[in-house]
């Protein structure tokens, strides 16, 4: 087990954040988690992967943990469907090129997610269609009120939008292994993101796993900063979901309703007086969005933040990448957190004054 005090966390969060943890603990087993004394230890106790999915505001003033429990398992080799258990200290995106590399199909699409397998069942991590949610089986843990093994099943975990019970009661359960149900049988996912497009040229009858995993490695290659030259979270803001009658108005180019209540009110065009959503040059007909089965519309974070004019902007060490609006990052390799933040904020004032929408962050801040 490694244990460090005044810990630097530089390399254990993909913002390059320079912040330190009062205590470090790396554990490689289920024996020695469960060896530590809980109450002997800096408060509070904070679990992480990769960290690639967190922004460090500050110095951590407590302990911080890390599994480095690996291993790939299968244990059952089904006609159809195949069951394997795989370590919370497993890179996710290894595991991904284990199954693929099998001829397996289920995670594909979500090749080249930073971060590590016992983070990917907290966050619910999702690209290119497909969630986390929908291979998992379910999930081991260590309860640490009464320090007894808990196994939680898929429906169990409380899987939502880049949510999940572990989210909502963090510090709690302690994920040590995930179990994870992929299939032999065919079933490529490929409308969504422009994943069709990039296996042109291919057979799309006689697709392998491998083959939708090197388009989707291409694809995020082509507009996503690689973490170990640019520091960065990943996505940072949530897709927002709208009701329908917003996203009309939207699609009309009309402002949020006055403040009168008196319903929207169609905006000035182009260069008249700023008194909401501006028509912006040509038709809001083409946003892109995805209707979801309860009527109301998901609307893409990287194209309200873009019409905003954000793109590629900077404030201090950090900025908006040049290549998907989404993505916040270290641009300077040494940004502060504050440069984050307040880049951060400028971009949910300027959105919900533009658009009425709210943006939330998907990364976490700690």
């Amino acid at each position: 087990m490694k244990r460090i005090e005044n810990y630097d966390l530089g390399a254990h969060n993909t913002f390059g954040m320079k912040v330190k943890a009062a205590l470090y603990i790396e554990y490689d087993s289920v024996d020695e988690l469960m060896s530590l004394d809980y109450k002997s230890l800096p408060q509070p106790i904070f679990h992480i992967g990769a960290g690639s999915n967190l922004l460090f505001t500050k110095d951590f003033p407590g302990t911080v943990l890390h599994s480095n429990i690996k291993y790939i398992k299968y244990v059952d080799m089904g006609l159809d469907e195949v069951l394997l258990t795989v370590g919370s200290g497993v890179v996710f995106d290894d595991f991904i090129a284990n199954v693929a590399g099998n001829g397996l199909w289920g995670p594909e699409n979500l090749s080249l997610i930073p971060g590590e397998v016992g983070a990917a069942a907290v966050q619910n991590i999702g690209a290119y269609g497909v969630e986390a949610k929908d291979i998992i089986s379910g999930v081991v843990c260590l309860d640490t009120k009464d320090w007894t093994k808990t196994v939680f099943k898929v429906g169990e975990c409380g899987y939502g939008y880049r949510d999940s019970r572990f989210k909502h009661e963090r510090g709690r359960y302690i994920i040590t292994s995930v179990l994870f149900r992929v299939t032999r049988k065919y079933s490529p996912k490929l409308d969504y993101g422009g994943v069709r497009n990039a296996l042109e040229g291919y057979d799309l009858n006689a697709l392998k796993p491998t083959d939708i995993r090197d388009a989707i490695i291409r694809i995020r290659n082509a507009k996503l900063p690689d973490p170990a030259e640019i520091g960065s979270a990943g996505s940072f803001f949530k897709n927002p979901v709208i009701s329908r009658e917003h996203f009309e108005r939207i699609l009309n180019a009309e402002c949020p309703p006055s403040a009168a209540g008196k319903g929207p009110v169609p905006c000035p065009e182009k260069g008249g007086p700023d008194t909401g959503i501006a028509r912006p040059q040509g038709s809001h007909a083409d946003i892109p969005h995805y209707d979801l089965p309860d009527g109301t519309v998901k609307v893409p974070a990287a194209w309200l933040i873009d019409q905003c004019g954000f793109r590629g902007k900077k404030l201090g060490g950090a900025q908006v990448y040049e290549k998907q609006p989404l993505v916040i990052v270290n641009a300077s390799g040494s940004a502060s957190p504050e440069d984050v933040l307040a880049l951060e904020n400028e971009i949910i004032a300027k959105v919900k004054e533009k658009y009425d929408i709210v943006l939330h962050p998907e990364v976490d801040h700690i």
